[in-house]
Order: C-alpha cells, then sequence, then structure tokens
C-alpha cells in the first residue's frame, strides 16, 4: 500500500518516535508498505514518521538502478555498502560506532526540491532488529551510512535542514512557507514533488 509522506511543517515530523516493543504481522506489514512507498516516491530511505507511525523504524536501499530503473548490487557502490543484502529495514536502530567525516548534498522525501551539503560520519556500525526481531549490525560507509544516519535523524524529529547553519535553514524555512513546494508533471498527468535525478531520503 502506498502511504501519503508527509512534508515540512508537520508537526508529526518533529515528534520523537517510540521503540517498536512487539514484533508481529503489524510491524511486518507496516515494513512492506513503507518500502513500497519509498520505491513509488524513488527515493532511497524512508522514516516511520515520514508515514506519519511514530515508531523506530526505517526502511533503506540505496542501491543505483540501470537505465530501466531496476535496482542492482554492486556496481558504484563501496566494499562495504555492496556486502549489506538491501532493501534494509532497521527497526529500533542505534548507531553503537561512528568515524570520520564525509559531505553530501542531501534531500529529503519530506523537504522535496530542496537540497543542501551536510556533514555526517563517513563510517557507522548500526545495531537494529528485523521485522522477526532478530538483533543485528550493518557495518558501511559511502552513501548507505550517510542515508542510515538521515533517517535515525527522523526517529529524533531532527530534518536535514536543522544540520544548515541558522541562516541557511531559515532561509529554505521561509521559503516553503511562502512558496509551498515545488511540483512536476509526470507523463500520466499527475503533479509530484521532486528533482528525481537526486537522490531524496
Amino acid at each position: 500500500m502506498i502511504m501519503k509522506i508527509l512534508t515540512f511543517p508537520d508537526p508529526k515530523l518533529r515528534e520523537v518516535s517510540q521503540p517498536v516493543k512487539t514484533f508481529g504481522p503489524e510491524i511486518a506489514k507496516l515494513a512492506e508498505d513503507m518500502v513500497e512507498t519509498m520505491y513509488h516516491a524513488n527515493g532511497i530511505g524512508l522514516a516511520a514518521p515520514q508515514v506519519g507511525e511514530l515508531v523506530r523504524m526505517v526502511v533503506i536501499d540505496t542501491r543505483p538502478k540501470d537505465e530501466k530503473g531496476r535496482r542492482y548490487k554492486y556496481e558504484e557502490m563501496t566494499e562495504l555498502e555492496a556486502a549489506v543484502k538491501q532493501p534494509l529495514i532497521l527497526i529500533n536502530p542505534e548507531i553503537v560506532k561512528g568515524e570520520g567525516k564525509t559531505t553530501f548534498d542531501e534531500g529529503c522525501l519530506s523537504i522535496p526540491g530542496y537540497y543542501e551539503t551536510v556533514e555526517r560520519y563517513n563510517y557507522i556500525e548500526m545495531k537494529a532488529f528485523d521485522v522477526n526481531g532478530k538483533e543485528y549490525i550493518v557495518k558501511t560507509d559511502g552513501l548507505l551510512a550517510i542515508c542510515m544516519q538521515h533517517e535515525m535523524d527522523h526517529l529524533e524529529g531532527t530534518l536535514f535542514i536543522d544540520h544548515l547553519s541558522f541562516v541557511k535553514g531559515n532561509k529554505i524555512k521561509n521559503q516553503i512557507k511562502k512558496y509551498g513546494y515545488p511540483v512536476k508533471k509526470e507523463k500520466e498527468g499527475d503533479a509530484t514533488t521532486a528533482d528525481e535525478e537526486k537522490c531524496e531520503v
């Protein structure tokens, strides 16, 4: 099921999500719907609060796509990224180690059409649970590590614009409040947000 993605300044995006305590069909269905919604929106990551569910779960798939839009696993990825099976479903995620610094022009499905450079850890180790309640650890770098950190922020009510300078962050917020979000027409005639050639998470 395709879910509605909330956009700033929706107040739910500013709330802190609660840990998942029960693993069963409901959380598995939410994960499935979130993955479907992420793909439909041409995103590479999605956190539960972005679809109005205030639980600590994110889904991610940063694998590149071929000319037909099919995801493939190894090309253009670091060795660590390629070793991680995707799509990833991370429940109650926790960063247990972060090393180095890197920057990336981040976008967000909840702030469509806006991109700014954000600094993150270059390498992270994240502990999380799968939909069956089994704990596992992901060790990665590159775009996958950046995306994981971006999605973790959503669980704390933080958006990528909060990492910018006061002036830059306020400029984007004021533009959105005054003009809304950019739209473009799809071939079918539906209006959709986004510059689809950039990654939004």
